[in-house]
C-alpha cells in the first residue's frame, strides 16, 4: 500500500525457538522439581528424607513410648498411679527406650554426622547431643554406676515429639511445592499426529520438532507449537495464570499443557521435551527455591551461631549446678532440656518455607524467579524503568484516535476502512483492520480493490467508493477537509503518529491516528506502581515527540527517547548514581546490558531468550501489571521473613534461662519432653505464619 510509505513500524519482537530437536526425550523428562537441586535450601538434614520416613517412624515410636511412660517411676510417682506388674516390667522402659532411640533417633545421629563432616553443625547436632547425652547417662544410670532416675521416658518423649515436627516440617515443605508437582502431571501421556496416510496415536515422548499433531476440543496440546490450522481458545491459566480464554489462529504460538476449547487445531511442534514452556517454568521455580538469598544466609549464620550457643549454655549448665551441690542427674536433665529447646530447628525453617510459598504463588501468577535475590530486593524498588515497543506497548499498529464528521459514527468509519484495507498487507493496514475487530465489528466485504501507488489505496463498501491514503492523496484529491479534521490531522503530526484518511470522492470522511498501539493493562499497572510510591520512567529509541505521547497518555513520571541500545545500561546506572533502587522491564536483545545493569531485572516471557536469560524474574504472560505485583509479593516474603526469623531465634531469649533452671527456686522447671514441645511449637509457628502469606492479595 504505497499510500502509506513514510510511517515504517517497528520490527516485531518474539520469542526465538530453540532449534535443537530433542530427539526421544520423554515429555515429563524435567519436570521433577526435585531433581538435580535439594529442594530444602538451607535445610540440608533431610537429605534423602521423606514425609513418609517421618511420619511412620513418629507412629511406631508413638506406640512403643506409650509403655515406656506408663512403667517409668518418675511417672508413676507424678501422676500417682500404679502400673500393672508383671514379670520384667522393670526392664520394659530401657528396652523399649532403646527401641526407641535406635529406629526413630539415628535418623538425627545420621543427620548430625553429616553437618559434622560438612564442619556445619546445626539443629541435628543439638538434637542428636540431648538423646545421645539423654541415653548414654540412662544406661550408666540402668546398670548402677551412678545411683539416680534413669531418663528412658524423657528420652522416649523426646525422640517421639521431635519425628513429630520434622514430619510437620515436611508436610508444610512438600505441600508449598505441590503446584510444582502439579505442574510435571499437566501434560498428556498421548498426542494424535498426522500424517500423509491419515492419523496416528503416538507417545508424547515419540513427537518430533516439525510434526503436525491434532489438538481436539478439551484435549491438552502435547507439546510447544504453532497452529496451523482452525481457530479456538485455549484455557491457559495453569501456565500464564490468565483467567480468561486465550483467543488462538492461524500462526498463533500455543504451550504444552494448555486446554484446547471449542475448535480442533492443527498444531506444528516447536519444542518438546525439556525444551517446552512447562519445562522451562518448572526449572526456573525448582533453582529459585533451591537458590540463596541474603535472608538465607543470615538465617544460616544465625543457626550456626545458635548451635553454638546453645551447646556453650549447656555446658555453662552443667558446671554451675554441679557447682551448686545439685545432684548429678538433675545437671543433666538441664542439660539435655537446654540442648532441646535452643534448637534452631524453626530458624532454619523460617526462610525455606517462606521462599517456598512466595516461588509457588508467583509461578501460580505468572511470576517466574530466576533468582531470589532479585525478589527479595524488588521490596526496595523505587523507580521501574519499562522498555517501549512490546512491553506498554503491543509492538504492532493500531489506531489510537479516530475522529470522524457529523452523520458518521466512529464504529462505522473504522469498518469502512477495515474493508478498504481487508487485502493489503502493509503494516498500517493490518493495524486498521486489527483495530476493528478489537472493537468487535463485523468487517464489511469490499470489492474492486485497487491500490493507488505513492497515495493509498481505494475500494467500494456497500455499493461505494471509498479511498484511504495519507497527505499525498489529499493533494491528489483536492479534498476540502473539515476544521475538526485538521485539528486531528495536526495532532497526529505532534505526536509522530501516521494520519490516514478516508475519502468519498473529494470529501474528508475521517482521520485515524495510527501509532504503536498502548497495551490497555500498560495504564492499570502504571497507577498501580504510583499507588505503591514507585516512580516509572520510559527508555525508547523512537523520536521525542512519539515518545512523549506514550508518556502523556499512561502518566508516566520520566521519559528517555532517541536511546540507541548501546546506551540503555547507561541510563539505568544513571538512575543508580541518583541513590534510585532500579528495575528495568525489557523484552529485546537490546535491552538485555539494561535488565542486567539493573538492581531488578524483569523480562517480559514473551521476548528473547537472552532477555529472558538477563532477567532475574520473567513475567509468563507478558503482562505490565505483574510489575507491581513482583512488588507486592516482594514487601509480603521480607516480612514474612522477618516474622519467622523473630520469633525462631528472639524466644529463645527467654526459653534458654528457663531450660537452665534460672527459676528452679521458684519451682519452675522444665522437663526434656516440654522443652521438646516448646521447640515443636515454635516450629508449627513458623510454618503456620510461612502459610498465611498465601493470602496475600497479588
Amino acid at each position: 500500500m504505497s499510500g502509506h510509505q513514510g510511517h515504517t513500524p517497528p520490527e516485531p519482537r518474539s520469542a526465538q525457538p530453540g532449534q535443537g530437536e530433542d530427539a526421544g526425550h520423554d515429555p515429563h523428562a524435567g519436570h521433577d522439581p526435585h531433581a538435580g537441586h535439594d529442594p530444602h535450601a538451607g535445610h540440608d538434614q533431610h537429605a534423602g528424607h521423606s514425609p513418609a520416613m517421618f511420619r511412620d517412624r513418629f507412629w511406631l515410636s508413638l506406640a512403643l513410648t506409650v509403655p515406656v511412660v506408663a512403667w517409668s517411676p518418675h511417672i508413676e510417682e507424678l501422676l500417682r498411679f500404679r502400673a500393672p506388674l508383671i514379670p520384667g516390667s522393670a526392664w520394659i522402659p530401657p528396652v523399649l527406650g532403646t527401641v526407641v532411640f535406635l529406629y526413630g533417633g539415628l535418623v538425627f545421629v545420621r543427620g548430625a554426622v553429616r553437618e559434622l563432616r560438612s564442619r556445619l553443625p546445626g539443629m541435628m547436632t543439638l538434637i542428636s547431643l540431648a538423646i545421645g547425652v539423654a541415653f548414654v547417662f540412662s544406661w550408666i544410670v540402668q546398670i548402677g554406676l551412678i545411683k539416680t532416675e534413669a531418663l528412658w521416658w524423657e528420652l522416649a518423649t523426646l525422640v517421639t515429639i521431635m519425628l513429630l515436627g520434622h514430619w510437620i516440617e515436611m508436610r508444610s515443605i512438600q505441600q508449598a511445592q505441590g503446584a510444582l508437582k502439579e505442574l510435571a502431571k499437566l501434560l498428556p501421556d498421548r498426542a494424535t499426529r498426522i500424517l500423509a496416510e491419515g492419523e496416528e496415536v503416538v507417545p508424547v515422548s515419540a513427537l518430533r520438532v516439525g510434526d503436525l499433531v491434532l489438538v481436539r476440543p478439551g484435549e491438552r496440546v502435547p507439546a510447544d507449537g504453532v497452529v496451523r490450522r482452525g481457530e479456538s481458545s485455549l484455557d491457559e491459566a495453569m501456565i500464564t495464570g490468565e483467567s480468561r480464554p486465550v483467543k488462538k489462529h492461524e500462526g498463533d504460538d500455543v504451550i504444552a499443557a494448555t486446554v484446547n476449547g471449542a475448535g480442533p487445531l492443527r498444531v506444528e511442534v516447536t519444542h518438546t521435551g525439556d525444551q517446552t514452556k512447562l519445562s522451562g517454568i518448572m526449572r526456573l521455580v525448582a533453582e529459585a527455591q533451591t537458590s540463596k538469598s541474603r535472608a538465607q544466609h543470615l538465617a544460616d549464620r544465625a543457626a550456626r551461631i545458635l548451635t553454638i550457643i546453645a551447646v556453650a549454655s549447656a555446658a555453662v549448665t552443667f558446671i554451675a549446678w554441679q557447682l551448686l551441690g545439685a545432684p548429678l542427674d538433675f545437671a543433666i536433665v538441664r542439660v539435655v532440656t537446654v540442648l532441646v529447646i535452643a534448637c534452631p530447628h524453626a530458624l532454619g525453617l523460617a526462610v525455606p518455607l517462606v521462599v517456598a510459598n512466595s516461588t509457588a504463588m508467583g509461578a501460580r501468577n505468572g511470576l517466574l524467579v530466576r533468582d531470589r535475590r532479585g525478589l527479595e530486593e524488588a521490596r526496595n524498588l523505587d523507580t521501574v524503568i519499562f522498555d517501549k515497543t512490546g512491553t506498554l506497548t503491543l509492538g504492532e499498529f493500531r489506531v489510537v484516535e479516530l475522529t470522524a464528521t457529523e452523520g458518521l459514527t466512529s464504529d462505522a468509519a473504522l469498518g469502512i476502512a477495515a474493508a478498504v484495507e481487508s487485502e493489503s498487507e502493509h503494516p498500517i493496514a493490518r493495524g486498521i483492520v486489527r483495530s476493528a475487530i478489537d472493537r468487535g465489528l463485523i468487517v464489511p466485504e469490499a470489492t474492486a480493490v485497487r491500490s493507488i501507488p505513492g497515495r493509498g489505496i481505494e475500494a467500494v463498501v456497500d455499493g461505494v467508493a471509498y479511498q484511504l491514503g495519507g497527505p499525498a492523496l489529499l493533494a491528489a484529491a483536492s479534498a476540502a477537509v473539515p476544521e475538526a479534521l485538521q485539528l486531528a490531522s495536526a495532532r497526529a503530526a505532534t505526536r509522530g503518529q501516521a494520519a490516514i484518511h478516508l475519502l468519498r470522492g473529494s470529501s474528508v470522511l475521517a482521520v485515524f491516528a495510527v501509532a504503536d498501539g498502548i497495551r490497555e493493562e500498560s495504564r492499570e499497572a502504571i497507577r498501580a506502581l504510583h499507588s505503591l510510591n514507585v516512580e516509572v520512567a520510559m527508555l525508547t529509541g523512537d523520536a521525542h515527540a512519539v515518545a512523549n505521547a506514550v508518556a502523556a497518555e499512561l502518566g508516566i513520571d520520566t521519559v528517555f527517547s532517541q536511546v540507541l541500545p548501546e546506551d540503555k545500561a547507561r541510563h539505568v546506572q544513571g538512575l543508580q548514581a541518583r541513590g534510585k533502587r532500579v528495575a528495568m522491564v525489557g523484552d529485546g536483545v537490546n535491552d538485555a546490558p539494561a535488565l542486567v545493569t539493573a538492581d531488578v531485572g524483569i523480562a517480559i516471557g514473551a521476548g528473547t531468550d537472552v532477555a529472558v536469560e538477563a532477567g532475574d524474574i520473567v513475567l509468563v504472560r507478558s503482562d505490565p501489571r505483574d510489575i507491581p505485583r513482583i512488588i507486592t509479593l516482594s514487601r509480603a516474603t521480607y516480612r514474612k521473613m522477618l516474622q519467622n526469623l523473630w520469633w525462631a531465634a528472639g524466644y529463645n531469649i527467654v526459653a534458654i534461662p528457663l531450660a537452665a533452671g534460672a527459676l528452679a527456686a521458684w519451682g519452675i522447671l522444665l522437663t526434656p519432653a516440654l522443652g521438646a514441645v516448646l521447640m515443636s511449637a515454635s516450629t508449627v509457628v513458623v510454618a503456620i505464619n510461612a502459610q498465611l502469606l498465601k493470602r496475600t492479595r497479588l
